[in-house]
């Protein structure tokens, strides 16, 4: 099993670029097969939850050609087995996004139940609710999400909770209803907008997207098209906070500046130097940091997906800090691993109290899932010593190149397996 060795402590210091966005990929690829016509899919990061989800295009006969490495055609006019059973598919979220797009296409859907990383409860009652108010019979059965309808007509729609997956997979379906839906309380985040342009870019009538209220005009079918995600606000925001952590100078390309705005303001608000320009934002930081208090929101608030990396910061300010979780319940496992390099941070329900510490010092620490993943690989960039970070697999699910990203900014990080005689070496360095 591999896992990373990092010897921490060098500021991390250089210019990266960022991978097209994972959250946005993953929709944009499962509407990519509600045409019969081709489209061309540029900017894919390469991931291990993104292979997932082109195995499962691929098993219900959608054609897909790989133009390299970031680009990929596919035509979906050969499906022939609609339910979805592929085995890399149960293993990521984005799976039901496959539900919108066949139902809207077919008016039958059946996908295997998703898992992904375990941070809590994520239902799909908004999902259900939006199929079923555009006339479809939802149910599940042998562990399958089966969702079909003899026609879709557009429907009012009213989210009880702002959902992400619930707002594309509805508005997927809906392009290809008759009439008009309208879909309130909508998430606003930017691979919501994204989506809605790649659908819009195919021949549908989504506006609105970006906004809380969101119209979608029916329309009989779509067509080809050649589209380009934007760039992954997560993976960004990462290698932001990185800088950060390490007391580092990083300048991070190939960013839109306004995705991040929640970001920046946190991070100038502890004492970073942030620039930023069309494409790019520099991350400086030089002195230990300020304390200070974050609650998780829907976008354009603080994303959940940046919680561990700012708690990993926080546990290293001049105070104490208080971080709040709303979306997620389960989204402090990764506390324990924290304590363990000398953290001081107490969970209360769905709140973390964090005390600063001058450092954090290099242990054997294992990941929870995907962003924690990423946040204690921070941690163990800013610690005295060596670290080895296990089950990184998970990091590799939202993370293209961590490693080699990370090295081309200065980190000392190996990717070394159990069995491998490097690994008995750079872990007597932990133990010493």
């Amino acid at each position: 099993m591999e896992f990373y060795s990092i010897k921490g402590g060098n500021p991390l210091v250089g210019e990266v670029g960022i991978s097209g966005a994972k959250n946005a990929a993953l929709p944009i690829l499962a509407a990519a097969i509600m045409t019969n016509e081709t489209t061309v899919i540029e900017n894919v990061p390469d991931v291990s939850d993104i292979r997932a989800i082109l195995s499962a295009i691929r098993s219900i006969g959608a054609i897909v050609t790989e133009t390299d490495r970031h680009t990929f055609k596919i035509n979906g006019s050969q499906i022939h087995d609609i339910p979805v059973v592929d085995e890399a598919v149960k293993k990521i979220r984005g799976s039901y996004y496959l539900i919108g797009a066949l139902l809207g296409k077919y008016h039958h859907a059946s996908v295997t139940l998703p898992k992904g990383c375990n941070i809590g409860l994520r239902p799909i009652d908004q999902h259900v609710k939006g199929f079923r108010a555009l006339g479809a019979d939802v149910r599940i059965e042998h562990g399958m999400i089966v969702a079909e309808a003899d026609e879709l007509v557009g429907s009012h729609i009213y989210l009880d909770v702002v959902s992400v997956g619930a707002t594309i997979n509805i508005m997927m379906a809906a392009s290809l209803a008759h009439g008009m839906t309208i879909i309130e309380n909508a998430a606003k985040e930017p691979h919501v907008v994204d989506c809605a342009n790649f659908l819009n870019s195919m021949g549908a009538r989504i506006r609105g997207a970006g906004t809380d209220v969101i119209r979608i005009r029916g329309v009989e079918s779509l067509h080809g098209s050649d589209y380009s995600i934007i760039p992954d606000m997560i993976e960004a925001g990462t290698f932001m906070f990185a800088s950060a952590a390490t007391r580092g100078d990083v300048t991070i390309h190939n960013v839109i500046p306004k995705h991040l705005e929640s970001l920046t303001s946190k991070l100038e608000e502890i004492g970073c130097q942030i620039e930023t320009s069309d494409e790019a934002v520099r991350v400086t930081a030089n002195k230990r940091l300020l304390n200070t208090h974050v609650k998780t929101l829907p976008y354009p608030g603080f994303p959940t997906d940046m919680q561990p990396q700012i708690t990993v910061i926080l546990g290293l300010a001049n105070g104490t800090s208080i971080v709040t979780e709303s979306i997620f319940e389960s989204r402090f496992k990764y506390v324990d691993e924290l304590v363990r390099m000398g953290a001081q941070i107490k969970v209360e329900g769905n709140t973390a109290i964090v005390t600063g510490v001058p450092s954090y010092t290099g242990a054997s620490i294992t990941c929870p899932d995907l962003r924690a993943g990423a946040g204690l690989v921070i941690a163990a960039l800013a610690a005295e010593g060596y670290s080895d970070v296990h089950d990184v697999i998970y990091i590799e699910r939202g993370y293209e190149d961590f490693p080699e990203k990370l090295r081309s900014l200065g980190a000392d990080i190996e990717v070394l397996d159990d069995e491998d005689p490097e690994s008995m070496r750079r872990r007597m360095h932990l133990v010493s």
